[in-house]
């Protein structure tokens, strides 16, 4: 299921979205926290790429353990990208559940003139550390995020290139 699309493996073309998405997830998260007046405006993207940046991030790792299996030569040069694509899933997975806790707790105006329909402050300290949790965990997320990526590129491309 996870090793191809089409003609090509399916980790090829997922990681492309991972490195994409899961920095955007991170930063709009991480907006949403910090930036009160825009939480009307960013409830919903927030909540939704949170909880992609997780889909995106399985479908990831599974692609690249069955882009593994089929080829058994890559189990070797891989080896870090995949001990850090494992790391960089339970990031996920935290920021996925940070996401969800975040749009539940974190107060903001409502969209609307009348102001109907703006949450109202449940308890300052408990905001202050659901923001602290986002901007933590979405950082992880981005470094993470290069991490996996370079040790990838590294384990594909070296030797590849031409000289400087």
């Amino acid at each position: 299921m996870f090793e191809r699309f089409g003609d090509l493996p399916l980790h090829v073309l997922v990681i492309h979205l991972a490195v994409v998405a899961l920095p955007i997830a991170a930063l709009t998260l991480i907006v949403f926290a910090l930036v009160p007046r825009w939480r009307w405006f960013l409830r919903w993207p927030a909540l939704v790429l949170g909880l992609g940046a997780l889909v995106c991030a399985f479908v990831a790792k599974k692609s690249g353990e069955a882009f593994v299996a089929a080829v058994p030569s890559l189990e070797q040069p891989v080896k870090l990208h995949q001990q850090r694509g494992d790391l960089l899933f339970w990031f996920c997975l935290a920021f996925a559940v940070i996401a969800v806790v975040a749009v539940l707790v974190l107060s903001g105006p409502s969209s609307l003139a009348s102001g109907k329909g703006a949450k109202a402050t449940k308890s300052r300290p408990l905001e202050l550390v659901t923001s602290a949790a986002v901007v933590v965990i979405g950082v992880l997320v981005i470094y993470q995020t290069i991490r996996t990526g370079d040790a990838g590129a590294k384990a594909v491309w070296t030797g590849q290139l031409p000289p400087k």
